[in-house]
């Protein structure tokens, strides 16, 4: 197992385009059931253009994405994960997850990784930004 830097990037994550069955399958699982992502008329009579992924959905995406790092660690664990919405997520969009290294400090046989995380969509847009720390194992 590899110690992290940093400066080291993390990921990345691709993600097939979202379609329209994720989110209602989705708005089933989270309980949101606000037509803005269901109901195309709807979320265009919202003034949104047309449907909108759950900020939810996106920010679990990354949240794969840090704990696919970790579980590649063999152990370890997230500690800390914020997320800020930066712009809409629609059904064909990718999104991309990655994450740059900003601390490490080494605790024995576990290391604690601060890093810079986001999400963007084919276009290069970053529709979630954020910071997380997880422990991995060395």
């Amino acid at each position: 197992m590899a110690r992290f830097q940093i400066g080291e990037t993390i990921g990345p994550l691709v993600k097939p385009p979202v379609t329209q069955t994720q989110l209602v399958k989705y708005s089933g699982a989270s309980g949101d059931f606000n037509p803005i992502h269901t109901v195309d008329e709807f979320a265009v009579e919202a003034g949104l253009g047309g449907v909108i992924a759950h900020g939810m959905l996106t920010m679990a995406f990354v949240g794969q994405m840090l704990t696919d790092t970790i579980r590649a660690q063999g152990e370890g664990d997230l500690r800390k994960f914020k997320i800020r919405f930066a712009g809409m997520v629609r059904p064909g969009d990718v999104i991309t997850c990655e994450g740059r290294v900003t601390e490490v400090f080494d605790d024995g046989a576990m290391q604690r990784v601060t890093c810079d995380i986001w999400g963007q969509n084919q276009k290069g847009d970053k529709v979630v930004t954020g910071q997380a720390e997880f422990a991995a194992a060395v």
